[in-house]
């Protein structure tokens, strides 16, 4: 079961970014996926192809061939999405599964399917922008670095608010809504401070 690091009980002044202006940058170098996510799409793939432009519904054109080992994947191994040229995206590049509308055709063939939004995506897309500390639990990395990068998903607020609610989609999604109530409950007031705590 998934943890969180403390500092996610923390508030600090953030907030979502401001998509769809920012034209989804951060899937400007596609992600990594698990074995078993991989093995999802392509049983799917019949649901995902009419979502993606013609030039890029061939399964076999989706991955890069990059396989890595990762201890905080149910196999053990993940894959890489192919990252295609893109002049007019962050980076000049993006990642296969991004739609000029900058939706992602993964959670677009969710929707169309009828089920949850993010029945297709990888892991590593429902948590970004948190992360995963070396223990495996649930993080988030500094906030100046994140709000002031220009393809961030942060962005600098005016008031601070508590971690746990800016995250409350991807936590409740990831942990299972007992987990997040557990984790609200143990927010009191004293815990709604700024910063990080180790």
């Amino acid at each position: 079961m998934r943890e969180i690091h403390p500092r996610l009980l923390a508030s600090e002044p953030l907030r979502r970014c401001d998509w769809p202006q920012c034209k989804a940058a951060c899937c400007a170098y596609g992600v990594w996926l698990d074995e078993g996510e991989w093995r999802e799409i392509l049983a799917h793939a019949a649901l995902i192809i009419p979502h993606l432009p013609p030039g890029w519904r061939d399964p076999a054109r989706w991955l890069d061939g990059r396989r890595e080992a990762d201890a905080f994947v149910p196999s053990g191994w993940v894959l890489h999405t192919r990252v295609r040229p893109d002049p007019g995206h962050y980076a000049g590049s993006a990642c296969v599964f991004l739609r000029s509308d900058y939706k992602c055709a993964l959670q677009v063939a969710g929707e169309a399917a009828g089920q949850h939004p993010w029945r297709f995506k990888p892991f590593y897309c429902i948590l970004h922008p948190l992360d995963l500390d070396e223990d495996g639990r649930i993080t988030l990395d500094e906030a100046a670095a994140l709000a002031e990068e220009p393809g961030s998903c942060l962005r600098w607020a005016d008031q601070a608010q508590p971690l746990l609610d800016l995250f409350e989609e991807e936590l409740r999604y990831l942990l299972g809504d007992t987990a997040y109530q557990n984790l609200r409950t143990r927010l009191s007031p004293k815990e709604h401070t700024s910063g990080s705590e180790d």
